[in-house]
Order: C-alpha cells, then structure tokens, then sequence
C-alpha cells in the first residue's frame, strides 16, 4: 500500500490519538491542527488503511469507530460514556477447550466485547 501524505496524516493522528474516533473527529482534528483535507478524502483513506489491515474499524450504534491498533486484541467498553478501551486478554486454556468441546470448532483466534461501568468504590 502506498502510503500518501494524506494517509500518514490520518494514521499519525491515531497514533497520536490513541483512542477510537469517527471519521468525523478526524476530519476536524486534522483541519483543527491545520491539515487541510476534505471529507471524502478522510473516508477514502480510512477505508483503504482498514482494508489494509493498517488500523481497525468498530461498527456501532453510533457509526463507525476507528482505532490506532490493527492487531487481535479485545475492547472495554463504558456503558456510561461510550469510551471504548483496548485490552489485551488471555482466556484459560481451559476454558477455550470446553468452547472447542461445545462447538465442534477450533479456536484459532477471539476478540472480547466487553462492557460495564465504573466501579464504586
């Protein structure tokens, strides 16, 4: 994949960023910073580094979510706010053979959606 002025432009802000944001965020982030790039131009650029495999992309209620982080990995999100937060997971081997067991499937990889709200302490 070619990697234009544009696309770097969209990637170094969610790297930068490290959050998961709308494309629309984006677009105002980076005309707020003073990089100048149309609408179009934004959703272009995000569908061909999601197709690439460069960034993720989470379909909500919302719209779409993209994120800094293209490797397996699972999500937190808050029930109040919305914030979505990444999380490395390991399930037990244990537990990934009993969902082998009651599939007939093997499990090559997973993801977790996970949500839940702060807790009172």
């Amino acid at each position: 994949m070619r990697l234009s002025r544009q696309r770097r432009m969209v990637l170094d802000l969610l790297w930068t960023e490290k959050s998961h944001l709308s494309a629309r965020d984006i677009f105002e982030k980076l005309n707020d910073l003073g990089r100048h790039i149309g609408h179009t131009s934004v959703y272009q650029n995000l569908e061909a580094l999601q197709s690439a495999g460069v960034i993720e992309c989470l379909d909500r209620a919302s719209g779409r979510l993209y994120g800094y982080r293209a490797d397996p990995h699972s999500h937190l999100t808050c029930s109040e706010t919305g914030a979505i937060q990444d999380l490395d997971v390991q399930l037990p081997p244990e537990l990934l053979q009993q969902i082998e067991a009651h599939t007939g499937y093997t499990i090559e990889s997973y993801t977790l959606q996970l949500s839940g709200r702060p807790s009172q302490h």
